[in-house]
């Protein structure tokens, strides 16, 4: 089984979006975007009620959560997914990401993250900065890249345009983390955008879209997987489309219950697991959280996982 070392966070930042809608600058390299006829003012605030919806639930099942107000303008429209920007790691750790959309940079705002360090209590011991490797078409998307077996210190990451394979090897070398580096097109033959569509590890499962891996790095990876004793749940790249691995678990303390796993996940990917894959993840986790995010996810093309930005406070 996984180490002793944390998985799973107990407290997340959100960041509550002010002009969300459709991303033309990364609609390239996001198949699970979809376009709609819904103007920008009405965007927003549908995303504003799921968004707001989101947080109340998890905050119910006594999730720690952290909202900051995005601003306009400039405009934003995807400053609802923070953790690609930046990731806050149990050790100090704090690092930023390069990313590929010239809009989404803007996402990175300094008085924020003083804001999130503030209120967090998170202390930063060692700062690593990549956003430089932005003027080389460079890219690593922060934990959309990575999808992180904290216990096991392994990062797996699919290369795709926002994930440079060279780059997340100087990220594990730099974190102490093996790469495993695996390769996931959809139907179509293109990569992914992002590892944390295709791939999910909690402490006791992993949820992966086997059917997308090559063989020889689906036996691998697989293999890998298993080899920690977490539960290996299988789905098809049409649940993936239904952001079934797009999902994160967090943790929770109550004098009650003690330490306790949330799963978080959207209602459309609640709705498209097999019964059979869901009864395995469910006994894997104590409670599981399903968000209404539909035009979060079709507009965005990023799901529950991709708002959730952990806080691994540094101890």
């Amino acid at each position: 089984m996984p180490s002793a070392v944390q998985q799973s966070a107990d407290l997340v930042f959100m960041v509550r979006p002010a002009s969300f809608g459709f991303n033309a600058e990364t609609a390239g390299s996001n198949a699970f975007q979809q376009a709609q006829q819904a103007s920008p003012p009405d965007a927003n605030a549908i995303a504003l009620r799921e968004f707001d919806s989101f947080v109340r639930q998890l905050r119910a099942e006594g999730v720690e959560v952290l909202v900051a107000e995005d601003r306009a303008p400039p405009q934003r429209p995807d400053a609802v997914f923070p953790n690609n920007w930046i990731s806050f790691h149990a050790d100090g750790t704090l690092v930023l990401y390069p990313m590929l959309a010239a809009n989404r940079r803007l996402e990175r705002r300094p008085e924020l993250l003083d804001w999130v360090l503030e209120r967090s209590g998170f202390r930063v011991r060692r700062r690593l900065d990549y956003t430089a490797f932005e003027r080389q078409g460079v890219y690593l998307e922060g934990t959309g890249s990575l999808v992180l077996d904290h216990g096991n210190r392994v990062a797996y990451a699919v290369p795709s345009p926002r994930t440079d394979p060279t780059l997340a090897r100087r990220w594990c070398s730099d974190m102490g983390y093996e790469c495993e580096l695996f390769a996931a097109a959809d139907a179509a033959g293109a990569p992914y955008y992002h590892t944390n569509v295709v791939l999910s590890i909690g402490t006791r499962f992993a949820v992966i879209v086997a059917e997308a891996l090559p063989a020889q790095d689906r036996a691998r990876v697989l293999g890998r997987l298993s080899a920690t004793g977490r539960e290996v749940i299988e789905v098809s790249r049409g649940q993936a489309a239904d952001f079934c691995a797009n999902i994160l678990e967090l943790s929770t303390w109550d004098e009650a219950l003690g330490d306790s796993s949330v799963l978080a996940m959207s209602q459309r990917a609640r709705a498209a697991f097999p019964p059979a894959a869901f009864t395995r993840l469910q006994a894997c986790v104590d409670r599981v959280v399903a968000a209404p995010l539909d035009l979060i996810e079709q507009l965005g093309g990023g799901g529950a996982r991709c708002m959730l930005a952990e806080v691994f406070r540094s101890r």
